[in-house]
């Protein structure tokens, strides 16, 4: 399966209890709902100026604002990275993937949003030879999408299986909402439907190729052999 060529970034482990937790939470939550009403990513600071906790204290939990928003994403989608199925047809886990973890799209849209919009600019910024944080790497889905089309791969030769693995890609996340929503105008049940339906097509646009490329490819037929040279007899040579 394809892989990406950056190492993806990781949500910083939650202290499990104690003061360090409360705060852990507290700083988490604000972080939250301040991405839910301004629709942008704090910074550090200001998450603490809202928590009441010192910036000290918040930079030690959240050094970056990569590290704060991989926080709110795992937060945000934490069930969904964990969803397994076994059902035995790649299609149907395919649309069992969607038809769960869309609704959860739409409840965390702004956090969603935040995260896109941290990575864009940070991918801007590292073209340029501007950046100077540590720059937030997504990637989660190709891991969730490498399980729900395994009952396929049998059938998909291997560019085509990595093919229909990454278009799905394109599809499967806040992408469809940022441009089926902010050009099209179009409601959240209708993004759904839509992903759902490119998500159908491009599984029949990978099946159809398959069937016009071998999955092994034959092997070469043998060369002949060269007949002997037969050997004259005793009444020849004399």
């Amino acid at each position: 399966m394809p892989r990406v060529k950056h190492n993806i970034t990781e949500a910083p482990p939650p202290p499990t209890r104690g003061v360090k937790a409360s705060t852990f939470k507290l700083l988490l939550d604000t972080a939250m709902q301040l991405i839910q009403a301004d629709g942008h990513i704090p910074s550090v600071a200001e998450v603490a100026v809202r928590s009441a906790v010192s910036r000290a204290t918040a930079y030690r939990y959240f050094p970056t604002r990569s590290a704060l928003i991989t926080a709110v994403i795992d937060a945000s989608l934490g069930p969904v990275r964990t969803i397994a199925s076994d059902n035995s047809s790649g299609r149907e886990r395919v649309r069992e993937l969607f038809e769960r973890t869309f609704p959860r799209f739409t409840e965390f849209e702004p956090q969603l949003r935040a995260a896109a919009q941290l990575s864009l600019e940070q991918g801007a910024l590292e073209r340029a030879g501007l950046l100077e944080e540590e720059p937030y790497r997504r990637g989660h889905r190709i891991r969730i999408l490498e399980h729900a089309i395994a009952p396929l791969v049998p059938q998909l030769p291997p560019a085509v299986r990595d093919t229909l693995h990454r278009a799905l890609s394109v599809v499967y996340g806040i992408e469809p909402y940022i441009i089926l929503k902010d050009i099209w105008g179009l409601p959240d049940r209708e993004v759904e439907r839509i992903a759902l339906w490119m998500a159908d097509a491009l599984i029949d646009a990978a099946l159809r190729d398959a069937r016009a490329v071998p999955l092994v490819a034959p092997p070469p037929s043998p060369r002949p052999r060269a007949r002997p040279r037969a050997r004259p007899d005793s009444s020849e040579r004399t």
